[in-house]
């Protein structure tokens, strides 16, 4: 009786001699292959050689004396044009040439995890850089083709790895493609100063509502904050710098205000402390649960009658004029209202509140609330509000509470930022586009700064009857 083989055949053990070889592609092709990925390594070179030939080697080594000269020079004499041109361009050249290339970038990947030594030819498979970007110094954003087997899970549980290997001060990733992932190497700490408090609009042509600029984020651009049509909770400790968002919006929007284009109502039941100071620019101002209570009534009322004037005109949206101006709630310490308070006065204020979350958005109605701890616990609309910002909080999972979860693997270490003054104002916001968090630091707006815009902006008293001579005027 024959018996079945346990031997593989000998066709299986030609394939398999071939699948494990342990022979590499040859060099020439390796190589080949990379200069078609980097043509200007080839490029460069040819194209010197034949300037050279063609107009002799001296005028070309004089040539680019000069233009290395013009560099230094244009650096020195303007920096904001050659930081803004220039210097993106060659900063990426020299990072990816001494950073993010060859065997040093394999060696880090392998020490953390990232990548694999291949036990058939001995050479580390790791995932390869497709681009470098390095818009500042302190910030350099990474396209990496990942290996297969590998996906954006395995990368974010090593960004804090990976950021010590780099010496680096953070790492954030997300995934751009399928097999393609943004990495975010941040060097250092971005904010070294204060950012000075936005300049008060000259009239309200000049305000644009949906992009206040608040602050500026890591890349050196202007941080905006969009108030019409969205509702923004903003999340941090004590002496985070939460007043920033308050007075910056503000005065980004001063002009409109004044012009009663915005209606600011202000509920701030620690006494009014934070906002007392800036009392003559709200339309209404409550400190306590009360007025709190009566003035989200009032909100909610003028949006049910909005709502009644669009459906019987037939209009999806309001345009903002001084008969429909833009309602802005602004509430201070958002827990006190939400949670700690009378249980009757937290229900109501839940109720009313949710309300207008949840229909405002069309009958420019909008909320701004500000919270130290922003469980669900405490916060249970906290859903609602689309634009979340996290300033420094207490605990790590505070991070993944306002920004999503997963934020903090992306790269949104809230928790870490220190809780002193030279720190205030720092957080992260999720980028719409990319899903990846974005550092940013709010204005500074000093007592000063409060008074300046309260002088200039404060709308005028509406008229009173006022009695003249025992009769009224």
């Amino acid at each position: 009786m024959h018996r079945p083989s346990n031997r593989p055949s000998l066709r299986h053990r030609h394939r398999q001699g071939v699948r494990h070889s342990s022979r590499p592609v040859g060099g020439e092709f390796r190589g080949l292959a990379w200069l078609v990925r980097h043509p200007l390594f080839a490029l460069v070179p040819t194209a010197l050689i034949a300037v050279s030939v063609m107009i002799g080697a001296m005028p070309t080594a004089a040539a680019l004396g000069l233009l290395a000269f013009t560099a230094v020079v244009w650096g020195r004499l303007h920096p904001p044009s050659f930081d803004r041109w220039a210097a993106p361009t060659l900063r990426a050249f020299w990072r990816r040439w001494t950073t993010y290339r060859g065997r040093r970038w394999a060696s880090v990947l392998a020490d953390c995890g990232l990548a694999r030594e291949n036990p058939h030819t001995g050479r580390i498979d790791a995932p390869r850089i497709l681009r470098v970007r390095s818009v500042t110094r302190s910030i350099d954003t990474l396209r990496v083709r990942l290996t297969r087997g590998q996906d954006l899970t395995l990368w974010a549980g090593r960004t804090e790895t990976l950021a010590d290997a780099l010496r680096a001060h953070r790492v954030a990733v997300t995934r751009h493609r399928p097999g393609v992932l943004t990495v975010v190497v941040e060097r250092q700490m971005p904010f070294t100063l204060p950012i000075p408090a936005p300049s008060i609009p000259a009239d309200p042509d000049a305000v644009d509502l949906a992009a206040l600029p608040v602050g500026q984020d890591e890349y050196g651009h202007p941080f905006h904050l969009a108030v019409p049509g969205r509702h923004v909770l903003v999340a941090g400790a004590t002496g985070s710098g939460k007043g920033s968002l308050i007075w910056a919006p503000l005065r980004a929007m001063g002009p409109a205000i004044r012009d009663r284009l915005v209606r600011v109502h202000v509920i701030d039941l620690k006494g009014g402390a934070e906002t007392q100071r800036g009392a003559r620019l709200f339309h209404r101002h409550a400190t306590t649960p009360a007025e709190a209570i009566a003035l989200l009534g009032e909100v909610r009322d003028e949006m049910k009658r909005r709502q009644a004037h669009m459906a019987e005109h037939g209009l999806r949206r309001l345009d903002l004029t001084s008969d429909t101006p833009l309602d802005l709630v602004m509430i201070d310490e958002l827990a006190m209202l939400t949670a700690y308070g009378e249980r009757a006065d937290v229900r109501d204020a839940l109720r009313l509140l949710a309300e207008i979350l949840t229909q405002g958005r069309a009958c420019l109605t909008s909320v701004m609330g500000y919270v130290q701890e922003p469980s669900k616990d405490v916060v249970d609309v906290r859903e609602l509000f689309p634009t979340r910002i996290c300033l420094g909080v207490t605990a790590s999972s505070h991070v993944d509470m306002v920004l999503g979860d997963g934020a903090r693997e992306r790269g949104a270490l809230a928790d870490e930022i220190p809780g002193d003054l030279t720190h205030a104002g720092i957080g992260y916001v999720i980028d719409q586009a990319s899903r990846l968090p974005i550092r940013f630091r709010a204005a500074l707006v000093t007592d000063d700064e409060i008074d300046e815009l309260v002088q200039r902006c404060a709308p005028p008293a509406p008229p009173t009857l006022r009695a003249v001579d025992g009769e009224v005027a």
